[in-house]
């Protein structure tokens, strides 16, 4: 008998893979927006949300599917950073090299949850051949 929460691991990281790609767009415009006086940076908060999710005495199984019962909820969100820091005189507070930076890491984060994502089919078409 096939267990209907087979995907809860897997619907978990298709919305951190989401948060990821919210993440990039946003920081795609925090470096469009580098001239831009009194632009104040934005991200994307999703894994303390996540963590803090995880977090209990439970077993990790039944953690994951508590949270998939109310996985429309759960997602990015985004928010201004540091909206009264301004790193120059215009009261802009983007920092191209940290951009880059996060933009690169983000990638790097993507680039582990599809695979990841891929792995958890592989071991469900392990199963079933």
């Amino acid at each position: 008998m096939i267990n209907t929460n087979i995907y809860n691991y897997i619907n978990i990281l298709d919305k951190a893979a989401d948060a990821a790609t919210m993440r990039e767009e946003i920081l795609t415009n925090n470096l469009a927006n580098d001239d831009t006086p009194n632009y104040k940076r934005k991200d994307v908060s999703f894994e303390r949300y996540l963590e803090q999710a995880l977090i209990g005495g439970n077993p990790l199984q039944e953690r994951v599917a508590e949270i998939n019962t109310h996985l429309s909820d759960f997602g990015g969100w985004m928010y201004t950073d540091t909206s009264t820091l301004s790193y120059r005189l215009d009261g802009n507070n983007v920092d191209v090299d940290t951009e880059n930076a996060m933009l690169a890491h983000n990638q790097i984060r993507y680039n582990t949850l599809v695979e990841q994502i891929g792995q958890e089919f592989g071991r469900y078409k392990t199963v079933l051949s």
